[in-house]
């Protein structure tokens, strides 16, 4: 039987809505490397008052597709680090659990204050370390075992606070790795994609995915994601930072509201 709140999905404007909002995450995803669940979420939260958990959900749904194009986006330039990337996906599934068993165990509010404190942290070294476009990710022992550290991070913060992907694996790269900023966002979008069906089959089982909204949403993000990262090629190093950098900030406010929101409560 079909509930009150199901049913104001089912509506002309709940369509609209999932358009709207897949058109805005597509083209973010494909611009910042990201999975455009910091998009999607909140903006099924706030325009169709869908619960935390099934937005969650079917964001983590959505995002099968459109990183997929993604990924051909950024392959087609050469901008794919292909092992790096699944060496990422790899720590992140096995964070993901880690995280997920830790939820219980840990206040929410310190770790939101904390991911506010790493974005601030990034948002500031994008402005002193500008990637160059010629740099290449050369995989060795050491950058690798690195590189399996930073995805299992990912993955525990993503189980944590729903939060992770190319928020954190852009900068990181850039910052840490050297890596160019397109590079970055291929490998990044990569990394994602197995990371995203392994939490989508357990979010099925648990009934948390409106599996209308998540096709519509993605196959709508298809057809902005590779504009996107066309418009990433074309923008300078230094502003494609700066522009990252307001999105990062956008993250942040998202995530101090919500920190002052739990302490009131």
């Amino acid at each position: 039987m079909m509930t009150d709140a199901s049913r104001t999905l089912r509506t002309p404007r709940a369509y609209i809505s999932f358009i709207v909002i897949g058109l805005l995450a597509g083209l973010l995803s494909g611009l910042f490397g990201v999975g455009g669940g910091t998009v999607i979420v909140p903006l099924l939260v706030l325009m169709l008052q869908v619960d935390q958990r099934r937005a969650a959900g079917t964001s983590l749904a959505a995002i099968v597709p459109t990183a997929s194009v993604g990924v051909i986006s950024y392959a087609v330039s050469g901008n794919v680090a292909w092992i790096p990337a699944l060496i990422l996906a790899a720590g992140a599934v096995v964070g993901a659990q880690i995280g997920t068993r830790l939820l219980p165990r840990i206040s929410q509010s310190a770790l939101r204050w904390g991911f506010v404190g790493f974005l601030v942290v990034v948002i500031m070294s994008l402005f002193v370390v500008i990637p160059s476009r010629d740099a290449v990710f050369e995989l060795g022992w050491i950058n690798g075992a690195a590189l399996l550290l930073v995805g299992v991070g990912t993955g525990i913060l993503a189980g944590l606070i729903g939060v992770g992907g190319g928020v954190i694996v852009v900068p990181v790269l850039m910052l840490a790795f050297g890596t160019s900023d397109l590079e970055a966002k291929g490998t990044s979008l990569l990394m994602m994609i197995p990371t995203a069906i392994s939490g989508t089959i357990g979010n099925l089982r648990n009934g948390n995915v409106d599996i209308v909204a998540a096709a519509i949403i993605g196959v709508s993000a298809c057809s902005t994601t590779a504009l996107g990262a066309w418009l990433a090629t074309l923008i300078d190093p230094f502003l494609g930072n700066v522009l990252f950098a307001a999105y990062l900030a956008f993250i942040a406010v998202q995530m101090a509201v919500k920190a002052l929101r739990s302490r009131r409560r």
